[in-house]
């Protein structure tokens, strides 16, 4: 038991060339490190070295969403890679409004109440310099079709890593979402490290 927790920690330690500081460039990753080859504690502690100074960013502006969802209902057990947001890590918060229904996490006549907001953390893997290199926070608010009847309701948009507002075409995003029509566009965390309600 001690050889195994022994080799665990080994391997965590080997993803990081120095102890985790505030920047990223403290967050240094071991050469050839692939990120859809990291366990869970490997993605936790990559998450653990990088997460405050992504907190820290996102409300460098005094955006209110940006400095306030962390406050929010946490979705998954921990930060992982779904494909989509260019193959970053993703951590997912829901509001007060949204978590009861979105924690269900249905596949079929989900219909989100007005109000709701998601906030998406993101990083990545910067393969050329081997570090932790920060995303934008992506945000989805569901104001009514009222007020976006070409995107069922949703609003998209974003901060930039250094808390600044990023310009989105509503388009963009929902031509992708609307793959999940069923789930009123919602993008799951994936089924391994998703949080219920319940737990």
């Amino acid at each position: 038991m001690r050889l195994a927790a022994s080799l665990a920690a080994t391997a965590v330690a080997a993803l990081f060339m120095t102890a985790p500081a505030a920047h990223a460039v403290d967050c240094p990753v071991a050469e050839g490190t692939d990120r859809w080859e990291l366990n869970d504690e490997e993605v936790v502690a990559l998450y653990d070295c990088i997460k405050d100074w992504m907190a820290e960013s996102y409300a460098a502006e005094g955006d209110e969403i940006g400095s306030s969802y962390r406050d929010w209902a946490v979705t998954s057990t921990r930060p992982a890679v779904a494909g989509a947001h260019s193959e970053r890590f993703l951590q997912t918060f829901a509001n007060d409004i949204a978590a009861e229904q979105y924690l269900k996490f249905e596949e079929e006549g989900v219909e989100m109440p007005v109000g709701s907001m998601l906030a998406k953390e993101s990083f990545g893997i910067n393969a050329k310099k081997n570090i932790l290199r920060r995303g934008p926070l992506f945000i989805m608010e569901k104001v009514g079709l009222d007020e976006a009847p070409d995107t069922m309701g949703w609003l998209y948009s974003g901060l930039q890593p250094n808390g600044k507002v990023m310009k989105v075409k509503q388009s963009f995003c929902h031509d992708c979402h609307v793959g999940w029509e069923a789930q009123d566009a919602l993008a799951y965390p994936l089924p391994e490290v998703r949080l219920t309600a319940t737990n």
